[in-house]
């Protein structure tokens, strides 16, 4: 009994390393629960395609919005665990939406196994450019004094997301109203901040920078620990003394549980390999803010666990709900 135990086990060893030498021989997917022209989305692609030219296949990306992200995280938990699809997404379906809604079609703690988080990415506070305010101070005291129907209209990519959050967290802690205008991703949201139809809203660096730099709109604070190099001039979070409203998220890869061992550490390694090359960050990442992570499986599996009791709270304190 024994030996045929221990044939079985040598058997599977042997098969998963056949499997991860042959991998892949068909194209890669990656699904993102954002429309395309986001940050999430951009970073997929920019990966995606130096993951083809590493390993030899076709990487497609499938954009999937809307639910905060629930939508691209339930195709992914329940695919094959073949190492043929994956999610790229920020935390919101990994560690917050389990706390926003009553119950979810996916369970992230059994059906997603994190490979890597593959970025940190700040956000940016940006004001339309009609609203009277050039500066954190300026609009704050402005928000402070809205009353009623004349409240801060404040826009996010989506209910109890890593967009807003900051912004429910931002007016609890410097107590002002505001109204919460959602939408299925940052783009519309930013073409109705641009339009003047919002007041201001959160959203990824990267989204905001070309409308700051061209006049469109005014980012007037950022998260991160430090500056960003291509607009110096404005304020962090942690500097205006409200790092704690969490200005900042990860964009991080998932796969179906029970996806081989083999094909989780070589595509861990083969995405640490493309962030850290070299080049790509000058290229890539510097002026969108983002700061490069590649870590392995069991760095990101370690991270997802404390993230959650984080997030638990935060959600919590903001007061968002989404059923």
């Amino acid at each position: 009994m024994k030996k045929v135990l221990w044939v079985a086990v040598a058997f599977a060893a042997l098969t998963g390393l056949a499997n991860a030498e042959t991998y892949p021989a068909r194209p890669v997917t990656f699904v993102v629960g954002y429309p395309a022209g986001g940050v999430v989305d951009a970073l997929a692609r920019v990966v995606g395609k130096k993951f083809s030219d590493k390993l030899g296949q076709p990487v497609v990306v499938d954009n999937r919005p809307g639910a905060s992200e629930t939508l691209g995280a339930q195709l992914v938990a329940k695919a094959k665990p073949d190492g043929y699809t994956f999610l790229v997404s920020t935390e919101a379906p990994i560690t917050q939406n389990q706390f926003l809604y009553k119950s979810l079609a996916y369970n992230p703690d059994t059906e997603l196994l994190p490979i890597s988080i593959l970025v940190k990415v700040p956000v940016a506070l940006a004001i339309s450019s009609q609203f009277p305010a050039d500066s954190f101070g300026a609009f704050l005291a402005s928000a402070k004094n809205r009353k009623g129907d004349n409240e801060v209209k404040f826009g996010s990519a989506g209910i109890g997301g890593v967009t807003h959050l900051p912004a429910a967290m931002l007016a609890t802690k410097a107590n002002f109203g505001w109204v919460h205008v959602p939408y299925k991703g940052s783009p519309p949201m930013l073409q109705d901040l641009i339009a003047g139809r919002l007041d201001a809203g959160f959203t990824g660096f990267s989204n905001a920078l070309p409308h700051h730099q061209s006049g469109k709109l005014r980012i007037i604070a950022v998260g991160g620990s430090s500056r960003i190099k291509s607009i110096p001039e404005v304020p962090t979070f942690k500097e205006l003394g409200l790092q704690e409203i969490g200005a900042e998220y990860i964009i991080m890869l998932s796969a179906p549980a029970g996806t081989p061992r083999e094909i989780v550490n070589l595509v861990s390694n083969t995405v640490k390999s493309i962030l850290l090359e070299n080049g790509f960050y000058e290229k890539n990442l510097e002026v969108l803010g983002l700061e490069p992570v590649g870590s392995t499986a069991a760095e990101a599996t370690s991270y997802v666990a404390a993230d959650r009791p984080v997030q638990r709270e935060r959600i919590r304190i903001s007061g968002a709900k989404l059923d």
